[in-house]
């Protein structure tokens, strides 16, 4: 029996926040996800202005599931806990903006403290009253190769695996000045997120075909 999902919460990695490339993907994949009945929170990760793990584990050791460190992850845990999908959205820097990274750092407190062996790696899980079963990653690149996305898509992927939820896969744009200069093929673009986004929460899963419209191939790879 499928979970029924109501609750997503979106993170916006991009310094640009609303004005950036990624956005131009992530929002219509949310409207889809709306329109398919979830209630969506988006959150930016500069005006959230996370500070960084300091690495002590109290979290973990002292007070599992508290972070001490009194910045605007406090008011955003609870949301966490009630979120049925984590969207994670950046652009690819080198590998992660700053904020992003720290950002997702400092999910660790929603973390059970016990460690298991699976397939040869360590690995932990969400605490029992963190609901998130799925995370998806949309991310924007400037460069051409869809293989400029590797280093982004295994630490989503890794951090799926740390928490004991499922992937649900990625919506990808690469070049991704391509939306601007061509308007047509970037509103066949979007609709494709939009419809990944019903997709995921409807169907619990994302086409393979729509992704693919999300990251086809470029007129020309030439600079």
């Amino acid at each position: 029996m499928r979970l029924v999902l109501t609750k997503v919460v979106a993170i916006n990695g991009s310094p640009k926040m609303d004005k950036g490339r990624t956005a131009k993907i992530l929002t219509p994949f949310l409207e889809g996800m709306q329109k398919a009945g979830v209630t969506v929170e988006l959150f930016y990760a500069r005006h959230l202005n996370v500070k960084p793990c300091d690495g002590d584990l109290y979290c973990w050791n002292k007070k599992p599931g508290e972070c001490y460190i009194n910045d605007s992850m406090q008011p955003l845990y609870p949301k966490l806990h009630e979120a049925d999908i984590l969207v994670l959205a950046t652009p690819v820097y080198v590998p992660l903006p700053g904020e992003m990274q720290n950002l997702i750092n400092r999910l660790v407190p929603l973390m059970d403290p016990v460690l298991k062996q699976q397939n040869g790696r360590t690995r932990a899980r969400f605490r029992s009253d963190v609901k998130i079963s799925k995370i998806v990653l949309v991310a924007s690149s400037g460069w051409w190769e869809m293989g400029n996305f590797g280093t982004v898509l295994r630490i989503i992927r890794e951090l799926a695996k740390d928490c004991n939820v499922e992937f649900s896969g990625a919506l990808l744009r690469p070049h991704s000045s391509y939306i601007d200069e061509n308007p047509e093929k970037a509103e066949e673009i979007f609709q494709a997120a939009r419809q990944a986004g019903y997709e995921l929460v409807k169907d619990g899963r994302m086409s393979k075909s729509l992704l693919t419209i999300i990251g086809q191939p470029i007129p020309s790879q030439a600079p």
